[in-house]
C-alpha cells in the first residue's frame, strides 16, 4: 500500500545568493524516499545541480487576457480609451500588460473582444539520480507566480502519494512575496538560510515574522559564518531570542562556487570537507521533522 502521509520541508532565504539552492541540492542527495521541488518559479536552478531527465511537461495557463475577433472589430476605440493599463489599442493587445479585468469586453460595441487564458509558463516532472524533481518556469513578465508554486507543490504531493514517498523537499523562492508564501504554507518545517551581513539579517527577520504568522516551526542555517564573527554572534543572539535553533554553519570557501560551476551538489563535490557540516545539518533537520512521526 502506498504511503498516505508525508512530511514537507521548505528551504527559504531573505534574498537571493545566500546558498539556499546549494543546501537544497545537497539535502536532495542525502534524503531518502523523497520528491524534490524547485518552487523558485521565477528563477529555478535546482535542476542545474541535479540534472533531471524530463518525463512530463505541462503548460501553465495562469491568467486571462483580452482577445480580439478581427472580423467583428470596427475600430471603435472604446477599448483603447478605457484601458487604464495601456494594454490594448486598435491594433494589438499586450497580454503582459492586460490585467484581465474585462472592461474592454463590456465596453466594445461590436462584441469583438473576449477574455481567454494564456500560457504564462510551464512546469516539468523529471527523474534525477536522487529521485523525482518537479520544477517550473514562469515566462518573463508573467504573473501568478504564487499559483504556479501551488500547482508545482500539488504535483509533487501527487507523486509522493502515488509512489509512497515520505518527504517533499522544497527549494523555495527568496523573500516574502506571494510565491514565498505559497512555498511555505502548511509545511512541517521551514529552514531559513542566512548570512552574517546586515542586509541578510534584516531580511531574515521578515521571514521569521512570516513563519510566526503562519505558525510554522522553523530553524536557521548560517552560511559564510566566518565573514563576520561580530555579525554571526548577533545572529546567534537574535535566533535565541526568536526561539529558532541553528542547525548548521558553513564557512566561506571557493569550493562552493566551484561545485556550482561544475553542476554538482556540494556533498558530492567535497564530501569530506565542506560537505560534512551540510550532512550534519541534514541529520538535525531529519531528526527534527520526523521526531513526531
Amino acid at each position: 500500500m502506498p504511503n498516505t502521509h508525508y512530511k514537507q520541508i521548505t528551504i527559504v532565504s531573505g534574498k537571493g545568493g545566500t546558498g539556499k539552492t546549494t543546501l537544497a541540492a545537497s539535502f536532495g542527495v542525502l534524503a531518502r524516499d523523497k520528491v524534490l521541488v524547485d518552487a523558485d518559479v521565477d528563477a529555478a536552478n535546482l535542476h542545474l545541480l541535479l540534472h533531471p531527465e524530463l518525463q512530463e511537461t505541462y503548460e501553465f495557463p495562469g491568467a486571462k487576457a483580452a482577445v480580439r475577433d478581427e472580423e467583428r472589430c470596427q475600430q471603435a476605440g472604446e477599448c483603447e480609451r478605457l484601458c487604464r493599463f495601456d494594454a490594448i489599442t486598435r491594433e494589438r493587445v499586450n497580454v503582459f500588460a492586460c490585467e484581465g479585468c474585462g472592461l474592454c469586453v463590456l465596453a466594445c460595441p461590436n462584441q469583438a473582444l473576449r477574455l481567454e487564458p494564456y500560457v504564462c509558463g510551464e512546469y516539468y516532472v523529471g527523474v534525477t539520480p536522487y529521485g523525482p524533481l518537479v520544477h517550473a518556469h514562469l515566462r518573463p513578465g508573467a504573473e501568478n507566480s504564487g499559483r504556479l508554486v501551488t500547482v508545482v507543490r500539488q504535483k509533487a504531493e501527487d507523486i509522493a502519494l502515488a509512489e509512497g514517498l515520505g518527504l517533499i523537499l522544497i527549494d523555495g523562492p527568496p523573500g516574502i512575496g506571494c510565491s514565498a508564501t505559497a512555498a511555505i504554507a502548511d509545511v512541517d518545517l521551514l529552514l531559513m538560510v542566512t548570512e552574517p551581513t546586515l542586509a541578510a539579517m534584516h531580511d531574515l527577520e521578515r521571514i521569521v515574522r512570516l513563519a510566526k504568522h503562519f505558525g510554522i516551526p522553523a530553524c536557521v542555517f548560517i552560511n559564510k559564518w566566518d565573514l563576520s564573527a561580530e555579525n554571526t554572534a548577533q545572529l546567534e543572539v537574535a535566533c535565541s531570542q526568536w526561539g529558532l535553533p541553528i542547525v548548521g554553519r558553513l564557512a566561506y570557501a571557493e569550493a562552493v562556487a566551484e561545485a556550482v560551476a561544475q553542476g554538482r551538489p556540494l556533498v558530492e563535490y567535497d564530501p569530506g570537507g565542506l560537505g560534512k557540516p551540510v550532512e550534519e545539518a541534514w541529520e538535525r533537520l531529519r531528526e527534527g521533522v520526523f521526531a513526531a512521526s
